[in-house]
Parts: C-alpha cells; structure tokens; sequence
C-alpha cells in the first residue's frame, strides 16, 4: 500500500453530480488530480418523484449546492492550491458561500494539523451556462408522469421538516413546533438506531436519508490523507434542503442555540469555533442563499438560535417523554470506534455538559436515572468540568455551552442543598468560585432570548410563548 502525500496534490476536482428522480439516488462526484473518482451517493425516500419544471429547477439547483458543501469532506484529505468544477460553473455568491464554510468550517481542522487555510481557499467564478445535472427519471416501473417534466406537487403550505439528531435540542424543537400547531416531519442523514428511536417517540411522520461516503476517501484516510471535523451541519442543511423541494415542505428547521456561535478561545490562536456551521453566521447566510439562489419560498432558521443552553435545559426538563431515549453522548454518533454500553458514556465533554446543564432544573433522582450515575461525585471528572467553566483550559471542541454558562450552573448548583455536598460541587465553591467576579457566574441574562434569529415572526411569537420568554 503505497503512502499518500497530500503535499503532492495539486489540484481537487467537483467532477459531476445527478439526481435520479425514479429511485432516489443522487451522486456527487469528485477526484484529486487524475486520481479515482470518489462517488458519494444519497437516498432520499418517496420516489418516485415527479415535480413540476419550475420545482425541478429548484431541485437541481439544491444538487449543485449540496455537491460544493459536501466536497468538504474530501478536500480535506489533502487541501489543494486549486479547486476546479467541471460540470457546470458556480456565480460570486455561490463561491463566498463555500469559502466562508471551508475556511471557518475547517477552522478546529486547520489548528489540529497546524496548517492555514486563510486566503488559500478559491472557488472559482465562471460566466459560462451550466451543463445540466438531473437526470430524467426512468418511467419502467413507475406511475404515469413520473419524471421531470410533469407531474404536479402539492401546493405549498407550512410543512416543516425538522431535523433531528437524538439530543434534547431538536426534541426541544419538535415539541415547541407541535404545541405551536406546525405540521412537521422528523428527519435525519444515516443509520443511527438512537435517533431512530428518538424520532419514532415523537409519534410524528419520518424521513430517513442514507448518506454513503466514497470508500475512495476511508482508503486515503489509511494512507496518510490529512483528516479532521468537518462542518457537518452545513452538508446535512444542504440535504435537507434538497429533501424538503423533493418532499413538498416549505421550512427546513434546526435546533440550533445561540451558544453555538462562540467558540475555544485558545491562546495564541484566538477562536476556533468546533461547531462553527451550527453558529448564527452560517444560518444567516445559508438561508440568504437559499432564497435567492435556490427557491426563493424555501424557510431556513434554528428553532433555538435566540436562546441560551441553559434556556433550553431548562425547557427539556419540563418534559419526561423523551428520558428513556435521548442521547447527546458523542461516542454515540461517531463514524468509527466503539460505542458507549449505555445511551451515555459518562466521561466525554457532551455527558459532561448535558448534565451541568440539566442538573439545576431537574430533580437529581430523575437526571440519575438518566445517566446511571452522578457525574459531579467524580472527583476524577474535574478536568472536565474545569474546561467546560474555562477555567485553566479552554473551552473543549465539542458542541457544549459557553464557559459562562457553564459557571452559572455550577453557581446554582452551589446554592442548593440538594447538590452542594457533591466533590466537583464542593471543589468550584472551595477552588473556582472565589476566582470569579459575580458576572461571571450570573443565570439572569443568559435565560433571556436573542434577537438575532431568522424564526418567521408569527411563529415566533408562540415559541416565545411556549419558553416562558
């Protein structure tokens, strides 16, 4: 097996991408220099489907946005000096959109391989007419007119589909949504059991897409390729996107909270933001660009983005519905390595988290329950939660509330007779809390709501009713 040298590429090629509207499938390809071609291929359940002309443009608009997000995933492998699309041309905006999300997308990347990617990532912008993408559907074995030239969907109306990942957000999220009376879907990318679970307690209808990464891209990955987080959430919105247009939903909904937007501050370095294609920018501008490049009655936003982790927990913890099948454990949802016995492993920054947070607005015998444990009595858990308030570490890569947030728990922790005997309890009122100014440690201005959200403003007003906000 001969070594792969990612200094040696030269170029990273978007080579085509198709939709086949009998089965389903879509394709994307890409290739570095004259390498194999690397094939992603996606599922979208209900073929056939069969839109009109005006809705079979948006579609294959929707593909071609999907094919420049999801290239993150293998441009990585080696980060190339030159990108090239061979199949059809992308415009100035088009071009932003993906450098903005490769440059901050691959930010945690970038520091973990101690390379830059600022200035060096360039889509180019070509005047040419692009080639068409989707092919015509076969019309062997299915209804009359299913094919893109005819057929008719339903009108649009305010279907939302929502995704869902098995933490308390999106559950979060659905429940605002039905007290809230928006027809929804429940739907997520791969074959995760646990959000399967999760999406069948919600009793609501569900869309299950299958994502297949090329295994092109695993066998580089074992010969040397450059590897690293890539901003998932920003090819899963592209997904759905597409999936909403195939589907007859008007809004694309994620569960999103404004902590997302605020990253590690490392020293040195400045801010890597773990979660970057989850912050407030990313939503901004793919929503933007969804309207204007896309479909122009498409409806992205975060369900959560003006709230705060904590307003969240606390909101979750009115609910008991979901206690026996959610899970925010990472170790969960990782492509390769093992799995915790339990829906949590107990010892990573997400378990860490979810309990600091849940902790103060939960009774302690249910949020045990959940667990199996009680992860504040682990003296050996305080690095963790050291990192997590930011104190004498910076704030883990994972997708967790700012320190601030973190402090403010533990401060309401400290405060309670329920919780204060515990070791990691004991340590913050003995070693951190003298630290800390009151600011730092205050809950008050972390439970009230963000103007900054792309949330539809009648809508908005019963989510805001629903939060007690």
């Amino acid at each position: 097996m001969t070594d792969f040298k990612p200094g040696a590429v030269r170029a990273f090629r978007f080579l085509d991408a198709s939709f086949d509207a009998a089965t389903g499938e879509a394709r994307l390809g890409y290739a570095f220099d004259d390498g194999p071609e690397m094939v992603e291929v996606l599922r979208f359940p209900g073929a056939p489907f069969a839109p009109d002309a005006a809705r079979a443009d948006a579609v294959q608009r929707a593909l071609r946005l999907l094919h420049g997000l999801a290239g993150v995933s293998y441009y990585k492998a080696a980060v190339p000096p030159e990108i090239r699309f061979e199949a059809y041309d992308i415009d100035q905006a088009t071009a932003a959109l993906l450098t903005s999300v490769y440059e901050n997308g691959l930010g945690e990347f970038a520091y973990r391989n101690g390379i830059s990617l600022r200035g060096k990532i360039r889509f180019p912008v070509g005047d040419s007419r692009p080639k068409p993408l989707l092919q015509e559907a076969s019309t062997a074995g299915a209804p009359s007119g299913a094919n893109f030239s005819a057929g008719s969907p339903p009108a649009p109306t305010t279907r939302a589909l929502v995704a869902i990942g098995g933490g308390k957000d999106s559950l979060v999220s659905i429940e605002a949504l039905r007290a809230a009376g928006i027809e929804q879907t429940v739907a997520w990318v791969g074959g995760s059991p646990l959000i399967a679970a999760c999406a069948a307690r919600t009793g609501l209808p569900t869309l299950n897409i299958t994502r297949a990464l090329s295994p092109v891209l695993f066998d580089l990955n074992r010969r040397g390729a450059l590897n690293g987080h890539i901003p998932v959430t920003a090819v899963n919105s592209a997904i759905l996107a597409l999936a909403a247009l195939l589907t007859g939903h008007d809004q694309v909904v994620f569960s999103n909270e404004r902590s997302a937007s605020y990253g590690s501050l490392i020293p040195g370095t400045g801010e890597v933001n773990h979660q970057w294609s989850k912050g407030w920018d990313f939503e901004r501008d793919f929503a933007a660009h969804l309207r204007s490049h896309v479909d122009a009655g498409l409806r992205y936003y975060s369900l959560l983005r003006p709230f705060s982790e904590l307003a969240v927990a606390r909101q979750f913890a009115r609910i008991d519905h979901y206690d026996a099948h959610f899970s925010s454990c990472n170790r969960n949802f990782h492509l390769l390595g093992e799995r915790p016995a339990q829906r949590w492993c107990g010892v990573c920054p997400k378990c860490h988290f979810v309990f600091l947070a849940l902790a103060p607005f939960m009774p302690k015998p249910r949020l045990m329950g959940i667990f199996g444990r009680n992860l504040l009595d682990e003296p050996e858990q305080a690095p963790g939660f050291d990192a997590l308030m930011e104190f004498r570490d910076h704030k883990p890569f994972e997708c967790v509330g700012e320190g601030r947030e973190s402090r403010a728990a533990m401060e309401l922790l400290s405060q309670s007779p329920v919780w204060r005997e515990d070791a990691l309890v004991r340590r913050y009122l003995r070693e951190i809390r003298p630290q800390l100014a009151e600011s730092e440690r205050g809950l008050a201005s972390l439970l009230e709501p963000s103007d900054d959200h792309g949330i539809p403003a009648g809508l908005w007003e019963r989510v805001r009713a629903h939060f007690g906000a």
